[in-house]
């Protein structure tokens, strides 16, 4: 049971997000110092969408970016294409929207750290607390293309940040793809913080977003175990670190089954998956 000092439930999240190969994904050690993230994935048959930033996304970045658009949903200030206020329009061109997408609706949420870190079950105070700014910081620097039967939008995955670190004061715009999630306009997926502030581990949380926006809440699916472990991690490694892999997966799998989700392995690499009703 939760206790009552979290003031949200859930966050809906764009179905366009959650599904990106790679976008979130298990680091290595040190592996941002070197690394960049770079997605191309085809969403749909017409539709095609271009990720990049300096650094890859992690497990952290993932859960920040969980509790912003659970307070947007709460909170959010809706942002249309033509505010009618002085600070609406200087808000407007500071979003760094291109092409068609300077038409659409953003979403600007204004916070303290310290609350964003509480929603999503972090401490607030100490190196949490910091670790959460970086991951703020990161999110904002991710740029995204989308290319929608050849009509082309830019956008950043934070389209605007700002914030006053002496007081812990947090404010930043949510892109029109998550905007439009979270009004209900486009597919959106579901994500419940009341499971998400129950798990533990990175591959646990990685692998919950992406089964939320591939299982709807009361159902099941079957899929395989290398399936699974491509949300986890994309490039081709040996047997060895392939069965390493599997164990770090099945960990995972027992962390969503200790929160109420079903998880039976009814053949040989097989699993049938099954997430609670809402």
């Amino acid at each position: 049971m939760e206790k009552a000092k979290y003031s949200l439930t859930y966050a809906k999240h764009a179905s366009a997000l959650c599904l990106a190969p790679g976008l979130f994904r298990a680091l290595r050690r040190g592996e941002r110092q070197h690394a960049k993230l770079a997605v191309t994935y085809q969403y749909r048959d017409d539709c095609t969408i271009e990720i990049s930033g300096p650094e890859p996304l992690g497990a952290d970045d993932l859960r920040v970016l969980q509790g912003l658009i659970a307070i947007a949903g709460f909170s959010g200030l809706t942002l249309g294409s033509e505010p009618k206020t002085a600070e609406g329009r200087q808000l407007r061109e500071s979003l760094q929207l291109t092409g068609l997408a300077v038409s659409n609706t953003s979403m600007m949420v204004k916070c303290s750290y310290r609350h964003l870190a509480r929603e999503i079950g972090l401490t607030e105070g100490g190196r949490q607390l910091e670790g959460v700014k970086r991951c703020v910081e990161r999110l904002w620097k991710v740029s995204i293309i989308v290319d929608d039967k050849g009509f082309r939008r830019g956008y950043r995955l934070l389209s605007h940040y700002a914030a006053d670190t002496g007081r812990g004061q947090l404010f930043v715009a949510l892109n029109p793809l998550i905007a439009n999630a979270i009004l209900g306009e486009s597919q959106h997926v579901r994500i419940s913080l009341a499971e998400t502030r129950l798990l533990n581990g990175d591959n646990a949380r990685l692998l919950h977003q992406r089964l939320c926006a591939w299982i709807n809440p009361g159902r099941r699916r079957d899929v395989a175990v290398d399936t699974l472990c491509g949300y986890l991690w994309l490039e081709a490694v040996g047997p060895e670190s392939v069965r390493k892999r599997r164990e770090r997966l099945r960990a995972a799998l027992a962390e969503l089954e200790a929160i109420g989700w079903s998880v039976e392995e009814y053949a040989k690499e097989r699993y049938r998956i099954g997430r609670p009703k809402v």
